[in-house]
Order: structure tokens, then C-alpha cells, then sequence
């Protein structure tokens, strides 16, 4: 049974702020967090709290899954199984050849506080990525990333009454990533202000729910690379901040156990953005279009998001069609902009052709007349437009297995200008994924060498490579473990994502899911899993209507073009 939330008792007293909490299990999840980052703060002072907790402790790398992004790994990690299983694979969602927002709605696999929840244990969520709209559990739920602003919560009024007592709460920064009125420090101050709401929340829910479990997230310490390209500064101070919300939340719960866990790590690019389209297109794969809405892209989800709309997908309006229009007769965007830019007009290239008008302007995948294509960078591999599984499949079926053969060997000798393999690995999906939900996964997955050089679904003149962004993804994110029934001497090299959820079952005592893909790390008592209901998959009645409204504020992230 869900405990009511009674805005009565829910009003924050000193005495309450003052209290223990005796919280038995803490998740700390750091977005991009990795040994490599931490060593060099700690190396500068920056991160006592997380310094104390690797010494006393047990810290190793955790390897996360393919593909290594927020949106999918995080799952993962609340659930224990791979994309194949849960559902989610990107930052967007597919329906056909059309997309909407991911939510938790495309989660199709038990989280870590509804099993606990079968066990009589409570939990307190807040700013998990991919948790909007919530499911119903013994505890609270406040959602993060990928959500609208003002995001629905479990119980409901849960918002409004975090805001009562602490003052202002927001998912997203005031400000768009695009906007240059506002200075880097003052951007910095934003998101030291968002870490500080995250630590705040949480610390007032845990006193009033006095839950078992507690999972809090913070973002900023993967967006600060992205936006700043690594700027060591502030870096510096965006981990100090979070360090410092640590302190504050392990001091006020005083858990028995913590553990930190990250999706990925983060580190410097030092290689190429490879177009992968527009090889493609020239292999013969791949047909155009400057009509219909475009690729997916953050530029018109951002902006609505922050303002607290909901709905799941993105139209293009008045002026983006015109654009698309206007592109047939060789008017794009991009050299509406590309002139106004060389003549010292950057200002108004920025307003007349912004992000979600260059989107429909300019060359687009035809997913209905492609046989193959990359739907977004972010999810590593190439989509196989199959006959009788999507829409207008034009790949049959006794063709599939032929054309990815022949795609995986053309992928594989592609070389970068310094005459590099470009792949790492280029490899049937089955070798990464598997479950239910398989189908909504890429079909080649593509893995650049020593996560160097990045990938890009735009097309692009012919022109196959730019550079790639400074900083980005790496492969080995952070798990570390400390307190109560953990084995601080227990020899660990690494773990793995899938292995976060079956180690905090299994350090609360409880059986573990058979359907997780990861096990126990061995810092813990082992536990036998044991077999839980199916998922019952209910977002098609969840699912809320489509609005043109919802999309244009999807994260100031920018991994989408």
C-alpha cells in the first residue's frame, strides 16, 4: 500500500531537518562519474565526501552497456537488464518512422523501488532520468531528466508541497543552451543552484517518508563537460557542489550503507564525428527527403520542457514548413545561415534560421524508401527497414540476414582520414541485446574504436568527416560501495551496469530478479534470485495525447543535432 503524503505533516520543522533519519540503503548516482574525473579532483581537494567513501570503501570501474547514454543506461540500471528487455535505447522513443519523447512509459521492466516494494521496503526517487510519468510504490518519486518541468509525482501534490517546503524546485536551468546573453559563471551559478535543489529534496523527503531506500541523481556532472568542453574550473566546481550535497544527504540519513554508481564516464575525444547517413546514402542504403519533419533532435524538444509541457512528440510549424518548401528549390537553411554568418550576422542567422527550422530545411532520411539508416547518434548502430515490422518495410525478410552481412563488412573497412579503423566493433544486435523488447533496438551495432571519434545521423554534402566534440562518452563509469555488510577487502577489478540492481537487493537481503542480466558483485553476501510477476505493461493507457506543444525543451545536452 502507497503511504499518503499529508501536506500537514509534511511541513519542514527544525526539528525535522535536525533528526536522523537512519536510512539503510543510499543510491548516489553521478552522470558520467569515473575514476579518472575523481582522481583528479581529489588530487585538487575537490571531493572529500566521495574521497572518503572510495577509501573506507570499496571503488572499482563499472562498464556500462551499449549504448553508453543517459537515457537507456540509467534504466538499466534501476532495472538490471539490457535495452533488449526494458525498452529504451535512445532519447527518443520510435513509433514507426515517428518519435515521441522517451519516458518511463517505454520502460518495460520492474525498477529497483517496486520490486522492494513487494518486500514491505519503502523508497524515496528523486531526479532519476526516465521516470516520468511514475509508477505507484510504497514511497515518492520526484522525476528528472527527460521530463517536463513541472513533472507529475508520486504521491500526487508531491511537487507543490517539495516547493512549499524548500522553496523553488526545476528540473531543467532557466536558460537554454544556445542563449549567449547570459555569462559562463552565471550559468555555472545555475547549475550549482539545481545540485543544491537535488540534495534539498531529498534530504526533506527522506524525513517524512523515512524510507528503506534512497536513490538521488545528479545530472550537471555530465552536462558540464558537454556544454563547457571539459573546462577544468568548472568542472572543479560543479563536482565540489554535488560533493558537498553528498555530505549534507549522508549526514541527515545517516544510511547504513551508500553506494555510487554512474551510467558512464567521460573523457576527451581525440578523433573524428563520422556522418554515417551520408555513407549510407553513397553505399546505395540510404534515400533523402527535404520534406516531412526530420530527424530527431533536442533543438525543438528543449525549450517547451522547461516550460512544463508534456506532450510526447514534435511537429513542425508554419515557418518550418515553409523552410522545407523553400529547400526544394535549393534555399536551405544552411546557407541562409551560412551567409548571414560570413557577413557578421550570427545574431540574426540564430533567429531566422534556428535549430527546428535547419532541421526540416535541410536533407532528412526517407525512412520509408531507405533500406538502411541510423535513426540517432546516440544509439550506436544502423535500423534495417524490414519488411512486416516497420511501417514500409522494404527489406524482406529473407533478404534481412544477407544485407546486414554485407552492411557489417562495409562498416567494418571503413578507415578515418588518418587511414584508422574507424569501428571497434560492428556486430549483429544479438550480441548486445536481448529480450521482449529486442525488436526496439538497433539491428547493426556500431562501436567507435577506443570511444575516440563520434557518430552523426545528419547528412552532409557529401563530407563524411568533421571533428568530433572535445569531451564525451567513455565506456567505464564508477561503482564504489561502503558501510554496513560491505566487504571493504573483497578483491574487485570492475563490475558491470546490469550488476548495481541485483547487489542492492542483495545487500538489503532480498531476492534478487531472475530476469536481470547482471549479479551479485561479490562485495556483498550473495543472494539467490528468485522469479517475480511479469511486467504488465500498461502505457498504452498511461500514454497521454499528443500535443504539438511538448517537444521544444528536451535537455540542454545537445547530443542530438
Amino acid at each position: 500500500m502507497t503511504r499518503t503524503f499529508r501536506r500537514e505533516e509534511a511541513a519542514l520543522t527544525g526539528s525535522d531537518a535536525s533528526e536522523s533519519i537512519d536510512l539503510e540503503t543510499l543510491l548516489i548516482g553521478i552522470d558520467a562519474g569515473c575514476l579518472p574525473v575523481f582522481e583528479r579532483l581529489i588530487e585538487a581537494d575537490r571531493i572529500p565526501t566521495i574521497e572518503r567513501l572510495c577509501s573506507e570503501g570499496v571503488s572499482a570501474p563499472l562498464e556500462s552497456q551499449i549504448p553508453p547514454w543517459t537515457p537507456s543506461a540509467w534504466p538499466s540500471v534501476y532495472t538490471g537488464v539490457n535495452p533488449g528487455k526494458h525498452g529504451v535505447v535512445g532519447f527518443v522513443g520510435y513509433d514507426g518512422y515517428d518519435w515521441h519523447v522517451t519516458s518511463n512509459d517505454d520502460v518495460h521492466e520492474h525498477p529497483l523501488w517496486s520490486l522492494l516494494d513487494r518486500h514491505d521496503r519503502s523508497s524515496v526517487v528523486v531526479n532519476a532520468p526516465v521516470t516520468h510519468p511514475p509508477d505507484e510504490f510504497d514511497g515518492a518519486v520526484l522525476p528528472g531528466f527527460l521530463g517536463p518541468e513541472d513533472p507529475t509525482c508520486h504521491p500526487e501534490g508531491l511537487l507543490d508541497d517539495v516547493r512549499d517546503a524548500i522553496g523553488e524546485y526545476r528540473v531543467y536551468p532557466r536558460y537554454t543552451r544556445d542563449d549567449d546573453s547570459l555569462a559562463d559563471d552565471a550559468k555555472i551559478d545555475e547549475y550549482l543552484n539545481l545540485i543544491r535543489m537535488r540534495g534539498e529534496a531529498f534530504r526533506y523527503l527522506t524525513a517524512h517518508f523515512e524510507p528503506d531506500f534512497g536513490f538521488v541523481q545528479f545530472q550537471k556532472t555530465d552536462t558540464v563537460f558537454h556544454e563547457f568542453e571539459g573546462n577544468e574550473e568548472y568542472v572543479e566546481r560543479v563536482y565540489e557542489g554535488t560533493d558537498a550535497q553528498i555530505e549534507a544527504i549522508l549526514e541527515a540519513c545517516d544510511p547504513d550503507r551508500v553506494f555510487i554508481v554512474s551510467d558512464h564516464g567521460m573523457g576527451p575525444y581525440d578523433g573524428y564525428e563520422f556522418r554515417i547517413n551520408e555513407f549510407l546514402r553513397d553505399e546505395g542504403y540510404l534515400e533523402s527527403t527535404t520534406g516531412g519533419k526530420g530527424m530527431p533532435s533536442w533543438t525543438p524538444m528543449r525549450r517547451r520542457l522547461r516550460e512544463g509541457e508534456e506532450a510526447e512528440t514534435w511537429e513542425p510549424g508554419t515557418v518550418a514548413r515553409a523552410a522545407s518548401v523553400a529547400a526544394r528549390f535549393g534555399l536551405t537553411a544552411r546557407r541562409i545561415r551560412a551567409v548571414l554568418e560570413r557577413v557578421g550576422m550570427a545574431e540574426l542567422a540564430t533567429k531566422y534560421a534556428p535549430g527546428g527550422v535547419t532541421r526540416t530545411a535541410n536533407e532528412q532520411v526517407d525512412f520509408a524508401k531507405s533500406e538502411a539508416y541510423v535513426r540517432a547518434r546516440t544509439e550506436l548502430g544502423v535500423r534495417i527497414n524490414l519488411e512486416g515490422r516497420d511501417p514500409q518495410g522494404i527489406v524482406r525478410q529473407d533478404a534481412y540476414e544477407q544485407l546486414r552481412e554485407d552492411l557489417i563488412r562495409r562498416l567494418q573497412a571503413v578507415e578515418t582520414p588518418d587511414g584508422e579503423p574507424l569501428f571497434e566493433t560492428v556486430a549483429p544486435r544479438e550480441q548486445y541485446f536481448h529480450g521482449n523488447e529486442i525488436d526496439e533496438t538497433v539491428d547493426i551495432v556500431t562501436i567507435p574504436a577506443d570511444f575516440e571519434h563520434g557518430l552523426s545521423e545528419q547528412l552532409g554534402d557529401g563530407d563524411y568527416f568533421a571533428p568530433a566534440e572535445p569531451w564525451n562518452h567513455k565506456l567505464d563509469g564508477v561503482f564504489v560501495a561502503a558501510g554496513e555488510g560491505i566487504d571493504e577487502d573483497a578483491p574487485l577489478e570492475r563490475a558491470h551496469l546490469f550488476d548495481v540492481a541485483p547487489t542492492i537487493m542483495a545487500a538489503m537481503g532480498l531476492p534478487y530478479s531472475d530476469r536481470m542480466d547482471g549479479s551479485v558483485v561479490p562485495v556483498v553476501d550473495p543472494v539467490e534470485p528468485t522469479t517475480y510477476p511479469a511486467y504488465d505493461d500498461q502505457s498504452t493507457e498511461r500514454r497521454r495525447e499528443t500535443d504539438d506543444s511538448v517537444t521544444d525543451r528536451l535537455a540542454d545536452l545537445g547530443y542530438m543535432n
